[in-house]
């Protein structure tokens, strides 16, 4: 209520309607969900109306979630410690457009295409090119790509500088407007692919690109996933300046012959593994790179059969029918799937060199499972996915799915690769991120979030950045000693390094040190909330049961 009375009672400003609820708390494109929802959704309109969110909930140590279009899926908007919800779809103004400087400004809840319309008439354009529904601060939170990744990028590369409102409501700008700097830390990259964790971004400015002066795609069938990524590895290698390079195995390409939009099934695809390709450049130049194309392509195609193998386009129509076949993947998936079933949906990135080995792999193990599974990939830039369909009531799937999804994370790091191309972390690859970039990584990770949020409440769970109070109880005449841990899996005092302490004056140190021995320890906050028994005590646990995942 004060949150909605300081917004000045706007009828829009805030909603405590359950559905509204649900809609921000639960997503159908993911497995990666938490049982908790937010107490309300607010919707502020301007910088100044996220600073006052942000005052009030810091001054009653209140978890914030940001929202944008909800089209995540590894959990990133989830709200496992509840809180308040904060939408940014009414904070979708184009705020500066620059065309001579090839550069705009933006709120967040700007989608990426309607800015791309707004600006089409100057020659210019965003080039991400994620779901068709995202917008341009979730773009930013968790440093999303897309089909264009493979020319341009990540949006990493085209942010140059953020509004950020911190968690205490202070607001800050990363840095100026020219397309360089060496002045200071890189705060930009900082909050760029942070999920929310260390602030609210309200204002983006963002680098664009010159629109191609001609684009053109095909679609290549392969008679093995292998062959299909061997062909994409070495397309890749050849020094072509494609825009982008796509994978879709059999069982998509049959459920875009049965389940496709009308535009999808004029054509009859082959329900094999296809590349998507797109060539952009001049229109000569285009000509040269679709004919050095096909012949590193045609060796690896069917034997007797290779010019049914590919599909061009022959008109800027025909252009648009074959690539929204690639863009309508995820959604006709979420369409075809069974009441009461749930799709886990996770990606990965290797190395090119190791990308063919890691695809045939993936799909060979999903492929045993019995279940609905299909992987995609933006396979241009190392990036794949693989989406499985499981009954969440019977154990035995749930538990093969995650077990098949832990193996491909596994298998990725075995190969210098990265668990998240391009989904970020969120809740549901916290454990994956510890073994990507290790313990002492996390610890500094950690500090960072600290010294930010001390209260630990933008976007609280995600990341791994939990800690927890814990306070021994004391023996003869010593004290209790309570102390801050953050931990990442176990606080066990036999696995060194596994667990780090701040104590209550602040200073830092290695929690194993502080926390050594055989006395009952009692667990009395975790994230800034108060935990107590059934007997309205805190809770005891031995210091070897304390694990979190």
């Amino acid at each position: 209520m004060e949150i909605a009375h300081l917004l000045g009672d706007r009828p829009d400003a805030v909603s405590y309607d359950p559905d509204v609820l649900e809609h921000h708390g639960h997503s159908d494109w993911s497995t990666s969900n938490s049982a908790n929802r937010a107490v309300a959704v607010v919707y502020p309109r301007t910088t100044a109306e996220v600073t006052t969110i942000a005052r009030v909930c810091s001054a009653y140590n209140c978890p914030m979630v940001p929202f944008g279009a909800g089209s995540s899926v590894e959990g990133n908007f989830s709200q496992p410690y509840g809180g308040i919800c904060v939408d940014f779809c009414l904070m979708d103004k184009i705020v500066a457009f620059r065309p001579d400087d090839m550069d705009v400004v933006v709120q967040p809840g700007v989608n990426w295409v309607d800015l791309n319309e707004h600006v089409k008439n100057a020659g210019l354009f965003a080039p991400l090119d994620p779901s068709p529904t995202a917008t341009i601060g979730g773009m930013v939170s968790t440093n999303c790509s897309g089909t264009n990744a493979m020319r341009y990028g990540t949006m990493k590369d085209w942010v140059i500088s953020l509004t950020v409102v911190l968690p205490d409501g202070e607001v800050i700008r990363t840095r100026r407007r020219p397309r360089k700097t060496s002045a200071g830390y890189n705060l930009t990259s900082l909050f760029v692919g942070a999920e929310g964790t260390l602030g609210f971004v309200t204002e983006i400015t963002l680098k664009l690109a010159p629109i191609p002066q001609d684009t053109s795609v095909a679609a290549v069938s392969f008679p093995t996933i292998k062959n299909a990524a061997t062909a994409a590895s070495l397309l890749i290698r050849s020094g072509i300046q494609l825009a982008a390079l796509e994978l879709m195995d059999d069982v998509q390409m049959r459920i875009l012959n049965e389940h496709g939009s009308e535009a999808v099934r004029k054509t009859k695809w082959e329900e094999t593994a296809t590349l998507f390709i797109k060539f952009s450049g001049t229109t000569e130049g285009i000509k040269s790179d679709v004919g050095r194309a096909t012949q590193i392509i045609k060796p690896f195609t069917t034997p007797g059969r290779a010019d049914n193998a590919f599909h061009f386009a022959r008109t800027k129509q025909e252009e648009a029918d074959i690539w929204a076949a690639r863009k309508e993947a995820l959604f006709t998936m979420v369409g075809i799937k069974p009441e009461g079933y749930e799709m886990w949906s996770t990606d990965v990135a290797v190395p090119i060199s190791r990308l063919a080995e890691i695809v045939e792999l993936s799909k060979k193990e999903c492929g045993q499972l019995g279940l609905f599974c299909s992987v995609i990939g933006h396979v241009g830039d190392g990036n794949f996915h693989v989406a499985m369909m499981y009954d969440p009531r019977r154990e035995d799937q749930k538990e093969a799915v995650a077990r098949c999804v832990k193996n491909m994370m596994a298998r990725a790091l075995e190969m210098d690769g990265t668990v998240s191309g391009e989904h970020a972390i969120g809740i549901g690859k916290k454990e994956c991120l510890v073994d990507e970039l290790g313990e002492e990584t996390i610890w500094l990770m950690r500090r960072i979030k600290r010294v930010v949020d001390p209260g630990w409440i933008m976007n609280p769970g995600k990341l791994h950045l939990l800690w927890v109070t814990l306070q021994r109880t004391g023996h003869g005449s010593q004290p209790p000693q309570q102390v801050i841990v953050l931990a990442t899996r176990s606080l066990a005092g036999d696995c060194p390094g596994a667990c780090r302490g701040i104590g209550k004056n602040g200073s830092e140190g290695d929690g194993n040190k502080g926390l050594h021995g055989d006395g009952d320890l009692e667990l009395i906050e975790l994230c800034g909330e108060v935990l107590q028994s059934e007997q309205n005590q805190p809770l005891k646990l031995g210091l070897k049961d304390l694990i979190y995942h």
